[in-house]
């Protein structure tokens, strides 16, 4: 029988899927680990081990189990940055996404040199921790006169692409989130910016995530259990091939992922340029993607089940679901990392306010779950005013289990959310890729199946309506005293 692989490199884990070409899941493979906070606001992983090595082995395992292997497609966590050698050995750590926040000088300096305003309008978005060019300019600063402008450079998946094949790639998508020097309006690179920011840095070349790009070489043929001559696909970075494999795809279609972030990706009819939001190139050819993410949304509840004991999962959320809607006078703020969208406030902190002798860990929980709705709800209607409103909303993630979460987004927003029959990720979305991408199915495939529709309980608009206001109103009001508390605990770490 005809097989493709997909395969996605993300923060906790690389998974792996063996799948016919009708869909249908034949094995999958998985590889835990974890990435490096060496320092404060460092996030780093090792691209040998963690990249190459976990993918690797999640391949010979698959290999083992399917007999003809027609392609393979690789997407990862990003947009990452690790520098590498003509042999493809890395310089040093990779530098993860938005979570590393050290290139917060190198943001500064870059937006003062090329203008707020025209990177906002060229770019798509301003530049933050999310940007791949303030990482790049960290990485020469701290080479100093060894820096290597002609290095290769590589996200998560196209280093391992690189592996596969030898060939120096880069999706769209992922190139979008290489600010200030994509043009998100022309999809091609800003060479003229490149120039000015970093002189003589050397460029992938473009191509889209369902692009076929090289074939398997012999050396990693031996490594991981692919046939030499296999196909490879571009790929692109994980959250967008998830929405891809759920069938958001058309404009207006938008895709909330339900993890330990919340991640928003919408379909756009055209690209725009919004401060706060995220205007990417998408996974089909010319087509263009709105995207938002917040800092902590699932790992608030770990937070909580480990805060209380390690009581199951199931047992908090049934405490929680007993809970009224407003939580009894209770509410959070759910920025207990900081949050990016939609405040874009690194020293914001979480806050529970309303606390009464009463309130127990199901009151938190539900608590939480409706801080986390209202930022979603902010979120929804900031890409309400910046591209219409949805035609579909597509629910994903490990947080959609259950359905006390999705509920209470669906409660809180007015919003009806579908939810898939089964939402086994980005590997999934991948191995779609793989068989587009060598014409083994039609570019129009969709192996998407929903399962059911969530919408609002009307019984519970007024008290959402209220806690939404109160909401609103308690960042702002608290962001003084909040800063201040996050700055003492800062300085303190700085001289640790």
């Amino acid at each position: 029988m005809n097989y493709v692989i997909g395969v996605d490199i993300g923060t906790g884990s690389t998974k792996a899927v063996l799948t016919t070409l009708d869909g249908t899941v034949k094995a999958a493979a998985r590889r835990d680990h974890a990435p490096s906070l060496p320092q404060p606001g460092w996030a780093e992983m090792d691209a040998e081990r963690d990249w190459w090595g976990d993918v690797a082995d999640v391949l010979q395992e698959l290999t083992s189990a399917g007999d003809r292997i027609l392609a393979v497609c690789v997407s990862g966590l990003g947009p990452c940055v690790v520098q590498a050698d003509d042999d493809l050995r890395p310089r040093r750590p990779a530098i993860l996404y938005g979570v590393d926040t050290r290139a917060t000088r190198e943001i500064t300096e870059i937006t003062e040199q090329l203008g707020a305003d025209a990177i906002l309008e060229r770019c798509g978005k301003d530049l933050s921790s999310q940007a791949i060019g303030p990482k790049l300019a960290w990485l020469r600063r701290e080479a100093g006169s060894e820096w290597q402008p002609t290095d290769r450079w590589f996200s998560a998946h196209t280093y391992v692409v690189a592996r596969l094949t030898g060939e120096w790639v880069l999706d769209h998508h992922t190139a979008s989130q290489c600010d200030p020097f994509y043009d998100i309006r022309k999809q091609e690179w800003a060479t003229d910016w490149v120039g000015e920011v970093l002189p003589g840095l050397a460029l992938p070349r473009l191509v889209w995530p369902s692009q076929q790009v090289g074939v398997v070489q012999s050396e990693a043929a031996a490594a991981t259990g692919l046939a030499e001559g296999t196909p490879v696909v571009a790929g692109t970075v994980d959250a967008w091939a998830e929405a891809f494999s759920v069938g958001v795809r058309r404009p207006g279609d938008l895709m909330l992922m339900y993890g330990s972030t919340m991640f928003f990706v919408q379909v756009l009819t055209a690209p725009t340029s919004v401060r706060g939001l995220w205007t990417t190139s998408g996974v089909e050819p010319s087509s263009h993607t709105l995207a938002a993410g917040m800092a902590t949304s699932g790992t608030i509840a770990t937070w909580l089940q480990d805060l209380t004991g390690g009581v199951p999962f199931e047992t908090l959320v049934a405490e929680a679901a007993a809970v009224p809607a407003g939580s009894e006078g209770l509410v959070m703020l759910p920025y207990f990392s900081g949050e990016r969208t939609p405040i874009y406030d690194p020293l914001a902190r979480g806050v529970i306010a309303g606390l009464t002798l009463r309130h127990r860990r199901g009151h938190l929980l539900r608590a939480a779950y409706e801080g986390i709705a209202c930022g979603v709800r902010q979120i929804v209607g900031a890409f309400e005013e910046a591209a219409g409103q949805p035609t579909r909303i597509v629910a994903v993630g490990g947080g959609t289990q259950g359905g006390l979460w999705t509920q209470i987004v669906s409660d809180v927003c007015g919003l009806e959310q579908q939810v898939p029959a089964q939402t086994i990720g980005a590997s999934y979305g991948d191995a779609l890729l793989a068989a587009i991408g060598v014409g083994l199915v039609p570019p129009e495939t969709d192996w998407a199946r929903l399962d059911h529709t969530v919408g609002p309980d009307p019984s519970t608009a007024t008290a959402y309506s209220t806690l939404f206001r109160t909401f609103t109103e308690l960042y702002p009001a608290t962001r003084p005293q909040v800063h201040r508390l996050a700055r003492s605990v800062r300085s303190t770490d700085d001289t640790e």
